[in-house]
């Protein structure tokens, strides 16, 4: 190494050395700062755990793009380092924890979630063939939810069968109530989306009577949301298509003051998303307008390309039947069009009619009879 090599690295590993003694309170709140000294200095495998501890701090806050780059910056950094079954551990919590930032970030069923997913599977696989147990169980069930989400905004729905099943039956092996909330959840979601809404507000209530807020609360930053607005959001639709307008209106309430508890960007967007439904079926367009702006800005703020195309497809949709069919039909192809690059199919048909109504308003039949 030449000679400034070796003069930048000490400097560097004085300015960490200095940070830790002397500035205890800024390391710890600003590991990422710490981190780049740390790598600076030659210090990888430090760096490496600092980026994690990074990365994991920012998806608490919902600072999703910052997440991705930090937990990414981690992972590449371990794979320059010898194994050993600590950095084996370490590595599996950081490549788990990449999954929620990406839903949101790149898509719940983009080629980066699904491809950190399977990378996590196959990690998870390796460790268990070496003897090295899981410190975390839910790491395997978040594993199994990332690649459940996909399959669902895909609406792959045997393959969404298949994991629902498997991630109920592993929970009630477990016996936990963690896994068991999220169960529910999935096995919920699962079964209202294929129609059969009686079981779907069956696995719903069964998951709302296990949450605790005090255990379950923190769940959110590896699943997605909390926990309580999902299955409160996903039994608001139920309800409404069983025919209980007031039980659905008063769950999506009560989904979104979950959301403005928690403080959570990704809850929040979750339960203004599923929120404009009900509104929508309601005929109540100025507030589905509302929700979409705020749902919109939110998502820009957070750099969640996939709900900024959900709350434009949505805002088009009220364009279309409110008499603005040029803005409908181009809000409404565009986020299609950025939603199908996030590689989902869900709504698309919904959004597809609303589409198809713009351009027959338009005259332009050919491309209105196409959707």
């Amino acid at each position: 190494m030449l000679p400034m090599a070796r003069s930048r690295r000490a400097l560097h590993a004085r300015i960490a050395g200095t940070l830790e003694d002397q500035f205890a309170e800024i390391a710890e709140n600003r590991p990422e700062l710490l981190a780049r000294h740390c790598a600076q200095a030659g210090l990888i495998e430090k760096a490496a755990w600092l980026w994690g501890k990074a990365g994991r701090r920012s998806l608490e806050r919902s600072a999703l793009v910052e997440a991705v780059a930090q937990l990414t910056r981690a992972l590449e950094l371990i794979t320059t380092l010898p194994a050993t079954p600590a950095l084996h551990s370490e590595q599996i919590k950081i490549q788990v924890a990449l999954i929620t930032p990406l839903v949101h970030v790149k898509g719940y069923a983009s080629p980066e979630t699904r491809q950190a997913a399977e990378r996590a599977r196959l990690l998870i696989e390796e460790a268990e063939a070496r003897g090295e147990a899981l410190q975390d169980p839910l790491l395997l069930f978040s594993v199994l939810y990332g690649r459940w989400l996909a399959s669902a905004i895909a609406f792959n729905g045997p393959i969404c069968r298949d994991l629902a099943s498997e991630f109920l039956t592993i929970a009630e092996k477990q016996g936990a109530a963690a896994p068991l909330v999220i169960a529910h959840r999935i096995a919920g979601q699962t079964s209202a989306w294929s129609g059969d809404f009686v079981t779907a507000r069956t696995h719903y209530d069964k998951g709302l009577e296990l949450y605790d807020p005090d255990k379950h609360r923190q769940l959110a930053t590896q699943f997605g949301q909390d926990a309580a607005e999902s299955l409160l959001s996903g039994r608001s639709w139920v309800m409404w298509l069983l025919g209980y307008p007031d039980a659905a209106l008063g769950d999506a309430d009560r989904a979104l003051n979950v959301a403005n508890k928690v403080n959570h960007a990704a809850t929040l967007m979750h339960a203004l998303g599923h929120a404009q439904f009900l509104l929508f079926q309601r005929g109540d367009y100025g507030e589905v307008q509302e929700i979409s702006e705020k749902l919109f800005n939110l998502a820009d703020q957070k750099g969640s390309a996939p709900w900024k195309s959900f709350a434009a497809s949505n805002e088009g949709c009220v364009a279309a039947l409110n008499g603005g069919p040029l803005r409908a039909s181009q809000k409404i192809a565009a986020a299609i069009t950025n939603w199908h690059s996030t590689g989902a199919t869900l709504f698309i048909p919904l959004w597809s009619s609303r589409l198809a109504l713009a351009y027959g308003q338009l005259g332009d039949m050919v491309r209105g009879r196409s959707k």
